[in-house]
Parts: structure tokens; sequence; C-alpha cells
């Protein structure tokens, strides 16, 4: 089992150099403590200081790091040029040595499309064809044209050219059965979000697995990974008080990401609102119980596990390194 993290960093307004410098030492740590990566979010309009540049931290990271694979989770597609992500994408892949793992994805919260005064009900169709836009620009050796709905290109040729071939892992945070296995078929990598109960993790990797299978190619284990957030805590008192504060964060989360007037949503919303999501999903405890829920995830064919450390706290990082013995397992 091998363990990255997943988050991102929290910028103030009186100082927000401060923020970005001491989650950037945090990841610095992370790589000599043995983990495998980092995932970083991408979000905007939050007022309480979210990562909005992802890859632009990334590159930072790509000249200060060797081992360390360096992901985003997710670029929401929706909201850039797809032309200017590939080459931007490709830039951090070459600057890493073919470290960069791209998740991306449709967006979930309400308040960054109506910020960006787009629609999220177009959100799907944006992604689709800049997804196609980017796998073009990184596999055609020579020139392209594209004419679609949301975006036109002519006569353009990307530079510099990923390296990894023939093109960074493509990470999709889905939930849905139909998104699985639209994600298997077309060989995407699985990323399962931190609030979805293990039994349900265990369906939706197997699904995966055979549609993977069934399409004639071998699974990776490490295909899969699945946030989780983490706290290691000395006794029943201090995990309640963690729990709070998790709980509030989750709920400032939610009202971002709702819609007015709509029902539904995003597949995380399904579970990140449920009292079980808030308790039984977070690796939060002492080390012990911690490794009984890890154990529970290894059982349901979690091999890669994300974590979504609270307040970016040294002791759990090192903790969980200390207790999984990471050395041995990343890599």
């Amino acid at each position: 089992m091998q363990f990255g993290l997943f988050g991102g960093a929290q910028s103030a307004q009186s100082d927000p150099a401060k923020g970005y410098a001491d989650y950037l030492d945090f990841l610095l740590e992370a790589e000599a403590l043995g983990y495998r990566g980092c995932f970083l979010t991408e979000h905007h309009f939050t007022g309480w200081g979210q990562v909005s540049a992802p890859l632009h931290m990334l590159t930072w990271l790509a000249a200060r790091t060797t081992t360390l694979r360096l992901g985003t989770a997710v670029m929401v597609l929706a909201w850039h040029n797809p032309m200017l992500l590939a080459e931007q994408a490709a830039t951090v892949d070459v600057l890493s040595g073919g470290r960069l793992e791209l998740g991306v994805g449709r967006g979930y919260r309400h308040n960054e499309f109506h910020g960006f005064a787009m629609d999220d009900a177009e959100a799907e169709a944006r992604f689709e064809e800049s997804l196609a836009v980017m796998t073009q620009a990184w596999t055609t050796p020579g020139r392209f044209s594209h004419q679609g709905r949301f975006w036109r290109f002519d006569d353009v040729i990307l530079e510099p050219p990923p390296l990894q071939h023939p093109h960074p892992p493509i990470w999709v945070s889905a939930g849905r059965d139909a998104s699985i296995v639209r994600a298997a078929e077309r060989g995407f990598r699985l990323l399962l979000d931190q609030f979805t109960p293990v039994a349900v993790l265990r369906e939706r990797i197997a699904l995966y697995r055979r549609t993977v299978e069934q399409a004639g190619r071998v699974f990776d284990p490490m295909s899969v990974a699945v946030a989780r957030d983490a706290c290691l805590t000395p006794d029943n008192a201090s995990r309640a008080e963690a729990l709070r504060r998790r709980a509030a964060g989750h709920q400032r989360m939610i009202d971002a990401a709702r819609t007015p007037g709509r029902d539904g949503g995003s597949h995380i919303l399904a579970w990140a609102d449920r009292p079980e999501a808030r308790t039984d999903a977070a690796l939060y405890g002492t080390p012990a119980e911690v490794a009984e829920k890890i154990a529970a995830l290894r059982d349901a064919g979690v091999h890669y596990v994300l974590l979504n450390i609270l307040g970016h706290a040294r002791d759990t990082l090192r903790g969980f390194a200390s207790a999984f013995d990471m050395r041995a397992t990343s890599g």
C-alpha cells in the first residue's frame, strides 16, 4: 500500500506568502519521508484562500524535488484554454523529469461557475471538447487545427511535447457507475473521493477493474487512488475536536458547491453531508484505530491512499510515515 497527499495551501490576505511557503515545506518533508506523490486541488473565489493555480505550485516543486509525483486533483477544464493548459502541463512534465500526474474534471462548485459567468450545465460538453483538444495536441507530431463548439485553433503545434509518452497519466474524479466505466474504457486513472464509505469503494474499484480487463488491458492497482481526510490523535477528546473542525470545513465546501434551487449535483455531494462521511470515512483517531481503517481499505482493493491532513499537521504527516513504513512501499 502506498500513500500520497491530497489538498492544497491556504493563503491569508495579511500574509499570502506564508501559507504557500508552509505548505510547500510540508510537501518537501513528505518527499523526504517517503510519500509517493501529491495531488493539488484547484479552486476559485472561495474567500478562504484556496489554491487557484496548482500547476504554478507544481513547477516550484519540480525544481525542489526528485522523486515526488506531482499531481492535480483536479484541473477543471471548463475554465481553461485547452491549448494553453496542454502546453503548461507539458512544461511541468518536462521540468519535473516526467513526474506529472494530471487530474482533470468537470467542476462541481456552483460559486465557481457563477464567478466565471459560465453556465454549469455546459460543464460536461466543455470538459469533453477541452480534453479532446489537449489529447490531440499531445499526440499529434505536427500542426493541427480544431473547430468546435467552444474552441477554435488554426494551424497550431504543441511546444514543448510532454516527456511522458504519449502524455502524462490522466486521472478523473468519478463516482457514478457510468463515469467509472467511461474512465476505464478511455484508459484514464481513477480518483475516488474522501467521503465514500468503504463498502461502496469496493464496488467502484471492482467495476473499474472489470471494465479495464474487459477492454483487454492489465489492471494496475495503482491506477486507482482514494482520498481520505486524516488526523492522528492521542485520545477521544482530541479526535472529537479535530472532527468538529473538519465538519465546519466540509459545510463551507458544501455551501459553495450547491446550486440554488437545484437538488443533487456532484457525486461528491452524495456523501459529503451524511453523518457517516464525517466520522466513519475519515482516518481520524489513534494510530491503532487508523490502522484498522487502513486495513479495511486494503481489503476493499485500495492500494493508493491520498491523505488530506487537516491543518497540514506535521505530527500526522510523520506519524503515518512511521506507522506504515512508506520508505519500503514508495516508488
